[in-house]
């Protein structure tokens, strides 16, 4: 089985936020694959069910982005699943807008809740796909730009990259990681943090 988990915060107030678009993908892959109902487990909502052929289980924390390293430990360790299993989902400050980087590992780039993953799992060995939301302009203060709605003028933009990292996902699952890497990355500059 494997472990997808999209990262974002709880609550209205963040549901259409850049640092929610983990959590916005897997709604995508909910209503694409048919995923069964959301349900409460190890302080995430959880829902199981098939891509293509492969058993699935699509998990949203619940503990808030930055703090989500226990949670994904614990589901882990609930199904008895190895880091090869998991696939993470998140927005990315580091690229630019709409575009998408699938890394089978690597450090956090300056993501808190990548680093609470790596600190619990005590690893950087895990396959995520990485949202980018980099505006084209420097941004100021990070923390505030990941919380700010979504312009309504970005609303399509914002559907297409969803849809685009619901597929992502799906490759990585019926094809692994190093086609979907193939596929779906895009080369574009970032801010120069990230490791190769």
């Amino acid at each position: 089985m494997w472990l997808i988990v999209g990262l974002g915060n709880p609550g209205a107030a963040y549901e259409k936020t850049p640092h929610n678009l983990g959590f916005m993908t897997l709604d995508r892959l909910v209503e694409a694959s048919g995923v069964g109902a959301w349900r409460r487990q190890c302080n995430a909502m959880v829902g199981f069910g098939r891509i293509d052929s492969h058993e699935v289980a699509l998990a949203k924390p619940l503990s808030y982005v930055n703090c989500s390293g226990g949670v994904v430990k614990a589901l882990l360790e609930r199904h008895a699943l190895q880091l090869a299993d998991l696939v993470v989902v998140y927005d990315e400050l580091d690229l630019p807008w709409g575009s998408i980087r699938i890394r089978r590992s690597g450090s956090a780039a300056g993501h808190h809740g990548a680093e609470s993953i790596i600190a619990a799992v005590e690893s950087k060995e895990f396959t995520r796909v990485r949202l980018g939301i980099a505006p084209g302009e420097r941004v100021a203060d990070g923390a505030e730009f990941v919380l700010r709605p979504f312009r309504r003028s970005q609303q399509k933009e914002v559907e297409e990259l969803v849809d685009c990292a619901a597929e992502a996902v799906r490759s990585i699952v019926a094809e692994g990681a190093a086609k979907a890497m193939t596929r779906f990355n895009r080369r574009a500059g970032g801010r120069g943090t990230e490791e190769e």
